[in-house]
């Protein structure tokens, strides 16, 4: 799989652009709260944990992981690969093409051709194929679960800094020194839950959701490809 740079592109230049526009207009610094972070990112993490699994979450981290750091192969491009292996498959037999096949990058595709070459018949290895597509469509649903989930709580716990900070700020009235950091940690949750929710979460469980289905057509098609060779 080669390096996918959008993902990792697009949210520097996110957060760039929100921090060019922070100093621009004010004071940098005024928009960094050590209480406000620790609402809304702790916040959202443990409410995500009372949703799913700790494997859950576990799995979506490596997901997400390989979704921000590399880019699926072409679909056009690995179905003409396919098409010209099994051409050579056809001409010289499985057993002709064995070295080509431990060339392959893809594992899935790899285990296909290796159960046809030890004479698995077609039905068993449709079967071994199609289980392992659809444990993966199930894994990355989850993991899209869990970025979903942790989009929807994130402005929720930022609401509820809010309210932390304006309860601060109103019970000490008469200390008008501490109005400004109480004042500070309910506008900047919800700042932060925002942000959160519109430029991490979000985006990251649609690229997820994309990327699984690009997987799927790519499963689609090395499965066609093998069970051709073996009929």
């Amino acid at each position: 799989m080669a390096i996918d740079f959008a993902t990792i592109l697009g949210l520097l230049l996110g957060f760039t652009l929100i921090m060019l526009a922070i100093s621009v207009g004010g004071d940098v610094p005024a928009f960094l709260d050590l209480p406000s972070a620790l609402i809304v990112i702790g916040g959202t993490f443990a409410i995500t944990m009372v949703c799913f699994t700790l494997q859950e979450i576990w799995r979506t981290q490596k997901t997400l992981l390989k979704t921000m750091v590399f880019r699926l192969p072409d679909e056009t491009g690995e179905a003409r690969m396919m098409l010209e292996l099994a051409q050579r498959a056809r001409a010289s037999g499985l057993l002709g093409i064995q070295k080509e096949i431990e060339t392959l990058s893809d594992p899935f595709v790899r285990q296909g051709f290796r159960l046809a070459v030890d004479g698995v018949n077609p039905e068993a290895i449709e079967a071994v194929m199609r289980g392992d597509t659809e444990s993966m469509l199930d894994r990355h649903q989850k993991s899209i679960s869990v970025l979903r989930k942790a989009a929807e709580v994130a402005p929720a716990m930022g609401l509820v800094g809010t309210l932390i900070g304006l309860i601060q700020m109103l019970g000490n009235l008469s200390e008008p020194d501490k109005i400004g950091p109480a004042m500070a940690i309910a506008l900047l949750t919800t700042l932060y839950g925002a942000l959160l929710a519109n430029l991490v979460f979000m985006p990251l469980a649609a690229k997820l959701e994309r990327n699984s289905l690009s997987e799927y057509q790519l499963r689609r098609i090395y499965t066609v490809a093998v069970l051709s060779v073996v009929r």
